[in-house]
């Protein structure tokens, strides 16, 4: 790989790096409400959090087709940093008292963000496993097929550490404050949400990673740090 090449491929693995870390953090600033979904055939009750939190998956599947396992867990890890520093800075607001004439009372930041360590802490442990179980099944598959069937390694992968997220995320919220049927309504919808997700931005990551490997002169199968 040429330099100029790689200054592209740099460039893109930022962009992509700041795509994952904003789409994670906004997932948990906006977790507090739960909003129903329509699509037809069902109806689903989710966190607004997990609209964007496909995103999240879809660029780690990404980075790791086009710069492999290291590089992607490097990622991963500098999100779960950036969710510490979100947690610091929330923290930070609450301290001070709003002024009289605040827009944002203390009441109203308390109502929007008070709960957000909560959700974050839990969303930190179930991050980071469900991350790493993702990125570790990908590039199982992917060894398995010898880098052939994208869309078996991207479903596979993702279907799985949803599931493994969602169960964590809930069950730390939720455990002796909900019933284990209302619990399981939310795993149940929570995942089946993610896992359609999942299916729906296949089309997408094959067109991506085509896009990227023509960009960047890569091979078949050829990951940018080999």
């Amino acid at each position: 790989m040429n330099r100029a090449t790689r200054k592209k491929a740099d460039a893109l693995y930022l962009f992509l790096a700041s795509m994952f870390i904003t789409a994670l953090i906004v997932c948990n600033l906006i977790a507090n409400k739960f909003v129903t979904v329509d699509l037809g055939f069902k109806t689903f009750i989710l966190s607004a959090g997990v609209l964007p939190y496909p995103i999240t998956f879809l660029v780690t599947d990404i980075l790791s087709e086009i710069y492999g396992r290291k590089r992607t867990n490097h990622v991963v890890m500098m999100g779960f940093a950036a969710l510490i520093f979100t947690l610091l800075i929330l923290w930070l607001g609450s301290v001070f008292p709003s002024i009289e004439d605040s827009p944002v009372s203390d009441a109203l930041y308390q109502t929007a963000y008070g709960n957000s360590w909560r959700v974050i802490m839990s969303s930190m442990v179930a991050y980071i496993i469900a991350q790493l179980v993702d990125v570790r099944l990908f590039h199982f598959w992917k060894d398995l097929t010898g880098g052939k069937h994208l869309w078996l390694r991207n479903n596979a992968s993702t279907i799985v550490s949803q599931l493994v997220d969602t169960t964590l995320v809930v069950c730390v919220l939720f455990v002796g404050s909900l019933s284990w049927d209302q619990i399981g309504n939310f795993i149940r919808d929570g995942w089946m949400f993610k896992a359609l997700a999942a299916l729906v931005d296949t089309p997408l990551l094959y067109a991506f990673t085509w896009l990227i490997r023509k960009r960047l002169k890569l091979k078949f199968a050829q990951e940018v740090n080999a």
